[in-house]
Parts: C-alpha cells; structure tokens; sequence
C-alpha cells in the first residue's frame, strides 16, 4: 500500500489532458510549488512506549512480533482520507503509534490487550489502512504511549460448512485472498467496495461497510452470522443461529464499532455460490429525478439487479463513473449502471429492463457497464492525481429515505457550494433499499493556502446540513473521529451514554482506540485536556 497514496504505488498515473484542461479552465487549480516528501523524511514523534512494556511484549509474542522502525510506524500513521493524505505528503506523522504489533492467535490479541489495559497503552486496530473518517489516528491523551495493532497475521480461512452456507475466516483476510480462498469452494462472500483490493474482512465489519454489489448480496454486517472479539475484559463469542429471540443482538453492538469496544478475531459469514453469469449494462434517463424513481421501483418491486447505480447530471458529464475515460465530456442527462450475477441472468435483466423503460430509461447497451466493471476500482487513484496537481478531492456519503433524499441531496450541495465557493460537486446513488437508498458525493476545487482548513470547512458544513436535512451521518464510510460530533447529534446523549456504559465495562482502562465514536472521559480525557 501507497504509503503516501492509495493501493499500488506503480499505478499512480498523470492526469489526462482534459481532465488538466478542466480543472484549469473551471475550477482555477494550478500546480503547488511543494512536492510530497519522501518517506524517509517524514518526522515522527520519539517512541515513548514504557520501556517495561516493550520488554514484556516481546517476551510475549518475541521480538519480530514488535517493530519500532520508522518506516513500519510512518506506514500504520492514519488511513487513506484527503486530510490524511495532504498530512503525509507535507511530512506531518505526528499521529505515529510508537510501535506496530502482530499478534497471530484471538489468544495472543487478548493477552496484548491486557498488557495495554496494565500499562495504560492505547491500542489502534489496524487492517487494510483503509479509513477516510480518521479511524485510525491515534489519540495519546493520558495514555502511556499508542501502538498500531497489525492483524495481518490472523489471515486464514478456518472453516466452510456449505451445508449451512457459512464460513469462518479471520479479521486480517484481505478481501481478494479471501474470495479467493472461498472460490476454491465455488464460493464467494459477494463484498465488492471500492476499497476490495486493500481492505480487510475485520475492517468490513468495524465500519459496517457495504460493497458496490449490495442490491444483490446485501451490505456486510447483513452477511456477518457470528463473531468473536478479544477485550480487555475477555472474550465475547457472539452468534450462535441465523437469528435469535434470545434478548438484544449484541452482534450489532460490535459492527461499526471500530474497535473501540475490543479486536474482532473472527467472523462467521453467510457465502453464496460463485455466480455462474454476469452482465453490465448502462441506462441513459433525462434527470436524476427520473432515475432515482425507476431505482425506487426497482427496488420497491422487483426483480432488483445486483449493482444498481446512478450518476448525477454533473458526474455523468466528468464522466466519473468511468474512471478510465474521465475529462471526456459526455451528453446530457444520466447514467445509470445495473449488473446481473447468478443464474437466470437475462430473465432478470429483461425484466428489470421493463421497469427501466417504463420510468423513462433508455438503454445504452453492456459497453458502459463494462466500463464501470473494469474501472470499478480505479477513482482512488485518480485522487492521489488530482492532489499531486494542486486539487482539493474528497468523497463523503450519507443515506435517507425516498421521500428525504431529493432534500437531503440538495442541502449537501448547497453546503458545499456555500463553504467552498464554486466546487465541482458531483453525486451518485449508490445503494439501494426498499424505504430508501445512499448519496454519495465527490467534490473538486482548489486548494487553497491552507488545504486541511479548507476541506474542514467544508465538511463542517456538510456534516451539518445531513443532520438538519434528516440523514444519517455516513451510510458505509463509519464514525471514526471526522463524523463523531455528528453521530452524537444523531443518535442523542443517551445513546451517547449508553455506548459509554458498553466501553467502560468490555474496556475499563479506555486503551481500545480512544476517541473514535465518542469523545473519552475519565483521567485521560481530562489529561489530555489540560495539556
């Protein structure tokens, strides 16, 4: 992983003449004068791990087991966010653990959490590196020192019952080794967001994450059948039947946690069988409107496709949901992506294509859907470009009901355009429900003198008009610690507290990545505080 960027640094790519031309002419970027440093350069805070602890560890888990080198801690520094990315490339590793930890057993977790709790040591979880809501900056406030959790040694797939159509894997499973483990068995999990190359399973369950095929095979923590996760208080073991009258899910209380309760060591997963066929499609409608009322049919109704997707009248003139012929201006109207997976595809594509018709659609063919496919994972990329060009680039999503969304849609460009003057803001649905669906929005402009103030603006005000408008705070991106003034708002100060009451019984010490979901209390709140 880009340690400065996203995915593989021998994909980054200079920006296309007409994407240059456009943010030149429209938006008025102009090349920065500073280059990103090299990692070497990045400037780190000195370790400041008790020195009893860092012998205790070793002895625990032996000395490969704790790395304290620099490059290791500049590359667990933060997730993949813009502000994180504009922080790396000015050199600014402030937010370094001291130290990056592999346990490779649920048993070893559990013995490094206890270890922390005894040494006051706060512990970050660490997958893919894949957070865009400050997931994964470490907050040190009255601890003793921070270290990075890297779950990259709990990597197997320990069972497959496919008479119940379950799997267990561990947490640091990277998603395509672990769809291709399941393949082996003519099996998939069906989780595809546009961060499958890097992220990891634990981290689909931590951020309650929903992959691009989500109309077909349901969001993640809809696939999660039981888990278990290691606390400084012990082991929860949770799941034992598809589902249960036996009091409130506690399974829910873990997903979208991000690991401030405790480290998933486990999951349980429904699979599905390995789709047999699969086809792309596009769809042209004359306005967003008229689109997202033919998606609400769809999914209302019936037969719903396996990716269902559909671009705005401004991304769909960039061309952002084709990422390999982005800047080529396209016509009027929008785009709308629809994939078929499994058996019986063409007997649901006609009759998914009826419903399309019927709301005004016109069909484009399978060229624009194949598109989408092969690109499908290329935008982050093309952020890394447009940073490196003098671009401000951000993405940010949220989820309403039908009757909300067209609301909800314009209070967020609205916000935008009023923080950041003349943005290009571009917006898709992305996933879809019965009683509602997702908008997700990417936002262009230049950088100002100072790009982090200029993007905390903006998200400010964003954050703010999805609480005023109805919306939830994020749809699959997470809380972390750039959305948690607003889930607090969203879920009120007895919810507040009640998370509170969870974290201080399963992690009484608060080492369990202090600061995400909620602000700490206690003596290392109040430290932090006072210094």
């Amino acid at each position: 992983m880009n340690w400065r960027g996203w995915g593989d640094p021998d994909k980054e790519a200079d920006l296309p003449e007409g994407v240059r031309t456009l943010l030149r002419d429209l938006l008025g970027v102009r090349e920065p004068t500073a280059r990103a440093v090299a990692l070497d350069a990045v400037r780190l805070p000195p370790p400041a791990l008790p020195p009893a602890f860092e012998r205790e560890l070793a002895a625990l888990l032996g000395q490969d087991a704790l790395r304290l080198d620099h490059e290791s801690r500049v590359r667990h520094t933060r997730g993949k966010s813009t502000p994180d990315l504009l922080r790396m490339r000015a050199g600014d590793g402030r937010d370094a653990p001291d130290a990056v930890v592999s346990p490779a057993s649920h048993d070893d977790v559990l013995a490094v959490l206890r270890l922390c709790a005894a040494h006051r040591v706060a512990v970050v979880p660490f997958g893919g590196g894949t957070s865009v809501v400050g997931g994964l900056a470490a907050d040190r406030g009255g601890h003793a020192g921070v270290i990075a959790l890297d779950l990259a040694r709990l990597d197997r797939l320990i069972s497959v019952d496919t008479e119940s159509m379950v799997a267990c894997l561990e947490p640091g499973l990277r998603a395509p080794e672990a769809e291709r483990l399941l393949a082996e068995h003519g099996l998939t999990i069906g989780h595809f967001p546009q961060s499958y190359e890097y992220a990891t399973l634990g981290g689909f369950a931590a951020a309650r994450s929903s992959g691009q095929a989500s109309a077909g095979y349901g969001r993640f923590d809809d696939m999660v059948v039981g888990l278990t996760v290691a606390t400084p208080s012990g082991t929860l073991d949770l799941g034992r039947a598809p589902k249960s009258a036996a009091g409130p899910d506690l399974r829910q209380l873990v997903l979208g946690s991000e690991g401030a309760f405790g480290i998933i060591t486990s999951l349980r997963l429904r699979v599905r069988p390995l789709p047999p066929e699969r086809a792309y499609e596009g769809w042209h409608f004359p306005s967003f409107a008229a689109g997202r009322e033919a998606m609400r049919a769809l999914a209302q109704e019936g037969p719903p496709p396996t990716v269902l997707r559909l671009s705005d009248e401004t991304e769909t003139m960039v061309g952002l949901a084709r990422p390999d012929d982005i800047g080529a201006l396209s016509a009027d109207g929008c785009l709308l992506i629809a994939g078929y997976e499994g058996a019986g595809v063409e007997a649901t594509r006609e009759a998914a294509g009826r419903v399309l018709a019927a709301h005004g659609g016109k069909p484009l063919g399978e060229e624009p859907g194949e598109a989408w496919a092969h690109g499908r994972y290329a935008a982050p990329y093309l952020r890394d470009s447009l940073l490196a060009a003098g671009a401000t680039v951000e993405t940010l999503e949220t989820a309403g009901f039908w009757s909300d969304l067209p609301r909800l849609y314009d209070a967020v460009r609205l916000a935008l355009h009023g923080a950041l003057g003349s943005p290009l803001v571009m917006c898709h649905v992305s996933h879809v429900y019965p009683t509602g669906a997702s908008l997700y929005f990417t936002v262009v402009t230049a950088q100002t003198d100072d790009p982090l103030e200029q993007w905390a603006g903006a998200k400010r005000a964003a954050n703010d008009a999805i609480v005023a408008a109805g919306g939830t705070i994020s749809h699959h991106h997470g809380v972390g610690r750039d959305h948690r003034d607003a889930y607090a708002a969203e879920i009120g100060d007895l919810g507040i507290e009640v998370l509170r009451a969870v974290k201080e019984r399963l992690d009484p010490t608060g080492i369990c990545n202090p600061g995400v979901l909620f602000t700490p209390t206690g003596p290392a709140s109040e430290e932090r505080d006072r210094g």
